[in-house]
C-alpha cells in the first residue's frame, strides 16, 4: 500500500491542517506527512528483510497474545504460585488489561480508523502469516494490553515487570513483523498501554491501601 492511498489517519489529519490558516498548522501537517512516510518506510524494510529463523517464533508469539491469552496465563501462574504479592500483581495486571483493551480496541480504533497494511503488496513472507484482524490498525491492541499488564504487574513485582516489558515489546514488534500493524501503531499502543497500566495500578493502590509485602 503506497503512502498516497494508504488511508492513514496521519494523511487525513495533515490534509485537514493544511486547509486551515496558520504557520503552526502548516508545520504540523508537514510533520505528520513525514512521520507517515517514515512509518511506511520502516514497515516496508521489515517486510523486505529475510528473517527465516525469526518468522516462526514471532508468528507463534503474536498468536499467543491474541485476546490477551498470554498475559492472562501469566496472571494465573502468579495467582497460584506467587504468594500474596503475586496475587496482588495478578489482579492489577488483569484489571489493567480489562481497562486498556476496550479503551484501545473500541474507543481509540473507532475514533482513528486507520486501514491495515497491505501485507501482500509489501511482500511480507508467507512464513509470517497470522490472521489479519478486521479492526482498524491504529493503535495496536496487542501492544497496549502487553504494556498495560507489564506496568501494572511491575507495581508489586519490579523485576518481573521489567521482564514483562521486554516480552511486551517482543509482542508489539511481532505485530509489525507479521505485517498486521505499522510500527507507529505498535509504538502508540505501547505508550497508551504503559500509561493505562500505571494509572490502573495507582488507582487500585488508592482504593486498597493495604501495604504490599
Amino acid at each position: 500500500m503506497s503512502s498516497s492511498d494508504s488511508g492513514a489517519a496521519t494523511q487525513r489529519l495533515a490534509d485537514e491542517l493544511e486547509r486551515r490558516d496558520g504557520t503552526v498548522r502548516q508545520r504540523a501537517a508537514a510533520v505528520l506527512r513525514e512521520l507517515g512516510a517514515v512509518d511506511q518506510a520502516v514497515y516496508s524494510v521489515v517486510a523486505a528483510t529475510p528473517t527465516p529463523s525469526l518468522d516462526g517464533p514471532l508468528r507463534r508469539l503474536s498468536d499467543a497474545a491474541n485476546n490477551s491469552v498470554l498475559w492472562l496465563a501469566i496472571a494465573a501462574g502468579l495467582g497460584v504460585a506467587g504468594g500474596p504479592a503475586g496475587r496482588r500483581a495478578a489482579v492489577r495486571g488483569t484489571v489493567a488489561i480489562g481497562v486498556t483493551s476496550p479503551l484501545v480496541n473500541l474507543a481509540a480504533k473507532s475514533a482513528w480508523s486507520r486501514q491495515r497494511p497491505d501485507r501482500a503488496g509489501a511482500g511480507v513472507p508467507a512464513g509470517r502469516d497470522v490472521r489479519m484482524p478486521a479492526s482498524a490498525s491504529f493503535p495496536s491492541g496487542h501492544a497496549a494490553s502487553g504494556f498495560a499488564f507489564a506496568a501494572a504487574v511491575g507495581r508489586d513485582q519490579p523485576w518481573l515487570g521489567m521482564a514483562l516489558r521486554f516480552l511486551a515489546a517482543a509482542v508489539a514488534y511481532s505485530r509489525v513483523h507479521t505485517g498486521v500493524h505499522y510500527p507507529g501503531d505498535a509504538l502508540v499502543g505501547s505508550l497508551v498501554g504503559a500509561s493505562a497500566g500505571q494509572a490502573v495500578a495507582g488507582l487500585i493502590d488508592r482504593l486498597s491501601p493495604a501495604r504490599r509485602q
